[in-house]
């Protein structure tokens, strides 16, 4: 798998988020701090923000182009996106979040099943609790269960068990340079916006 960004231009409040890059990597982290534009980022990655120029190529498909008016919505992306505040559901009960989004009709892998997936994540007992009476950690979990069920060829953010289990590529995002070096292959440090450094965790963070 590849993500490709190019010449990318995303007009901010206080800045422009600029940048070329390639995503190629099992885990990439996004580091920098709070108001560099990472969330931006993402959320252009997974179609939720439309820059103004540039190009998005996820293999060999082109998921947004600019110039060419190109821009696939984000139930066609196949990208997980697990945001902050997890956006799960409260009116609906743990099985249905799960289901939420879910395409059988896309998979070909009996990995992306609602059971395995449930058993893998540890939410099989959860499946008919309503969301609001979940803890903090089991309404993570579930939204992470069902980033998955989307089909997704791309995954933000992760559980090592997620990579380990479904084999798909992660962005992680974090302000913790820890996580980063213990669990990314590759980081790229993001500031105001650019791209200023790239390379292994250990080499960007020292």
């Amino acid at each position: 798998m590849s993500l490709q960004l190019r010449n990318i231009r995303l007009p901010l409040a206080d800045f422009a988020l600029e940048t070329d890059a390639m995503f190629d990597r099992p885990i990439t982290g996004i580091f920098g701090p709070s108001g560099a534009g990472k969330t931006s980022l993402l959320d252009l990655i997974a179609g939720l923000r439309r820059p103004v120029a540039g190009a998005v190529q996820l293999d060999d498909k082109v998921i947004f182009d600019a110039a060419d008016r190109l821009n696939l919505p984000p139930r066609l992306r196949r990208i997980g996106y697990v945001p902050q505040d997890l956006a799960l559901f409260p009116h609906l009960k743990v099985r249905a979040n799960l289901l939420y989004g879910y395409r059988p009709a896309l998979l070909q892998n009996e990995l992306f099943t609602l059971g395995h997936v449930a058993e893998v994540m540890e939410i099989t007992p959860l499946l008919q609790r309503n969301v609001t009476t979940l803890s903090g950690g089991e309404q993570q979990r579930v939204a992470f269960a069902r980033a998955i069920l989307s089909a997704p060829r791309l995954l933000i953010p992760f559980l090592l068990r997620i990579r380990d289990e479904f084999r798909i590529p992660l962005i992680y995002v974090t302000h913790d340079a820890a996580e980063l070096v213990a669990l990314c292959d590759e980081v790229l440090m993001l500031e105001r916006g650019l791209l200023i450094g790239r390379g292994s965790p250990a080499d960007v963070l020292a």
